[in-house]
């Protein structure tokens, strides 16, 4: 068996003695590195003056010139609309600066509003759990766990227990020719599991199971290497095809997508104990780290590893904060062997992105820079991305847990 401990985020004393956070070719020190990113908030703040409640920082492009990040409205079409919310309740997490609670609690608010009004797409676990839980997770506020569950319940009516897989875009059914569901919606799986566990129905831990047991069975090659969108009929249930979005090709590995599921079947094992995700999440873990050996000159990987280009190809800072944090929770559920060389790898890629080449310093009010968003639509390309700071800082909370 892999597993050897039942609770998240390896913090017992057996793992911290290991030493693996100190490896030679590291020098990731995560207390700095969250210290610099609570000051990139602040100036972040700063710039977004006068300040619209309802308008998310979203990106900065590669050239731009603005003092502050582009934003767009918090909208239920907007995926990232959590994303800086939730940043803002980690820097308030790492600082415990009530005037950051503050900003949270306001940015927070705005978008309670989705969890009553019909769901969009399955982004709206991202909007949620970025916001509502990380908030929930620091205060204890009841109307952020009520706020919770009612998204959760609106999450399930996209679900089609036909297929056994949740609707990722239904206006694009007609585009794929059925039920499409993307490698992205793992992660909104979390929301549906929380739910279940806090007032919640048990069914809405049924309709997460099933969503993980069918994606483990369709969405991925026997290599362990993933396709972004998995399309099923929408009638029988029968799985047509895989292709891609937002990779390279149908065949090839998108880097955040390989990200999503590393990140995705590591959650499920925390809510489940089920050994299958567990051994899972190593398989497609294994894979990343394989090619992401072959194909980058450091430990952020290009933003498909089958790019024809190479290195020359961008890069993609924000599977890299993706990977890194779920490899740090789950070093807290194998063998020892495989807990130091993952934790190992999660301080590399960290190190890595808290250099000066990946981090925007003075020159942005980001936290880092060269991710890609949709490069085959030519969006976000070699950019600052609101979500690649958000995993970039919860990865360094995560380690930093481990550092002291």
């Amino acid at each position: 068996m892999r597993h050897k401990r039942l609770f998240p985020f390896c913090l017992c004393i057996t793992l911290l003695a290991m030493g693996a956070c100190g490896s030679k070719t590291s020098t990731l020190d995560a207390d700095e590195a969250l210290d610099y990113c609570a000051r990139q908030v602040e100036r972040a703040l700063e710039a977004l003056q006068p300040r619209d409640y309802t308008m998310m920082p979203r990106n900065i492009l590669a050239g731009d010139t603005l003092e502050g990040w582009r934003c767009r409205e918090a909208i239920p079409q907007e995926w990232c609309s959590g994303f800086w919310p939730g940043v803002l309740w980690m820097a308030y997490d790492h600082t415990g600066d009530e005037a950051l609670r503050t900003e949270a609690e306001r940015y927070t608010a705005s978008l309670a509003y989705m969890a009553s009004r019909p769901a969009y797409d399955h982004d709206l676990g991202f909007i949620i759990i970025n916001s509502f839980l990380k908030g929930y997770e620091l205060t204890g506020d009841a109307h952020y766990r009520e706020v919770a569950l009612r998204a959760a319940d609106t999450l399930a009516t996209l679900c089609n227990p036909t297929v056994g897989t949740m609707l990722s875009w239904p206006r694009h059914v007609g585009d794929y020719g059925g039920h499409n569901t993307i490698m992205d919606n793992m992660i909104n799986l979390e929301l549906l599991f929380w739910a279940a566990e806090n007032g919640g129905g048990s069914h809405l831990r049924d309709l997460a199971v099933a969503h993980a047991e069918t994606t483990m069975q369709h969405h991925f090659r026997p290599d362990g290497s993933c396709y972004h969108v998995a399309v099923y009929d929408t009638l029988t249930g029968d799985f047509i095809k895989g292709v891609t979005h937002q990779g390279y090709s149908d065949e090839s590995m998108w880097s955040r997508g390989q990200a999503w599921a590393i990140y995705g079947y590591t959650m499920v094992y925390r809510f489940t104990r089920d050994e299958r995700f567990l051994n899972h999440a190593c398989k497609v873990t294994d894979c990343y780290l394989q090619r992401l050996a072959a194909t980058s000159d450091d430990n952020i990987p290009l933003w498909d590893m089958d790019d024809p280009r190479g290195t020359a190809a961008p890069k993609d800072a924000s599977a890299a904060a993706i990977v890194a944090s779920a490899l740090i929770e789950l070093a807290g559920y194998v063998e020892e062997a495989d807990a130091q060389r993952y934790r190992t790898h999660a301080e590399h890629m960290l190190a890595d992105l808290s250099t000066p080449y990946y981090q925007c310093g003075e020159s942005g009010v980001a936290f880092l820079r060269h991710a890609t968003g949709h490069h085959p639509a030519g969006s976000e390309i070699d950019a600052s991305i609101i979500y690649a700071d958000y995993y970039y800082i919860e990865a360094l909370l995560r380690m930093k847990k481990l550092q002291k």
